[in-house]
């Protein structure tokens, strides 16, 4: 099966930035959208943005207020999160997915998951 793998994460203090990179390997890639997760400790996982495998339509969670861009590289290997003006309750383990439906916020709908990349944000 395929495989996804999260990288750039770490610690930033408030106000910087971090790009967040998942990598495709395995399989051919043939899911319609990929998006990007997050889950703090003792909190529910929770959607940050996803972006469609031909387009490249992109859907983002509210509470992302313009700071963050979700984009792939041409050959749809590999899809980013860019993270600026990063606050401390952005403080998660962010974890790409790959899924069938597009827009879609829900974990239902994805059916790969990346092990998880730690992003901490703290002064």
């Amino acid at each position: 099966q395929e495989q996804l793998a999260e990288s750039g994460g770490g610690l930033v203090q408030p106000g910087g930035s971090l790009r967040l990179s998942c990598a495709a390997s395995g399989r051919a890639f043939s899911s319609a959208a990929m998006g990007w997760f997050r889950q703090a400790p003792g909190k529910e996982r929770e959607f940050v943005a996803a972006i469609r495998r031909s387009g490249g339509s992109t859907y983002y969670a509210d509470f992302v207020k313009g700071r963050f861009t979700i984009s792939r590289d041409s050959a749809k290997t590999t899809v980013y999160l860019q993270m600026n003006s990063l606050k401390p309750e952005d403080t998660a383990v962010y974890h790409c997915a790959s899924g069938w439906v597009f827009p879609s916020g829900s974990p239902g709908n994805y059916n790969t998951w990346g092990q998880g990349t730690q992003v901490t944000v703290s002064s």
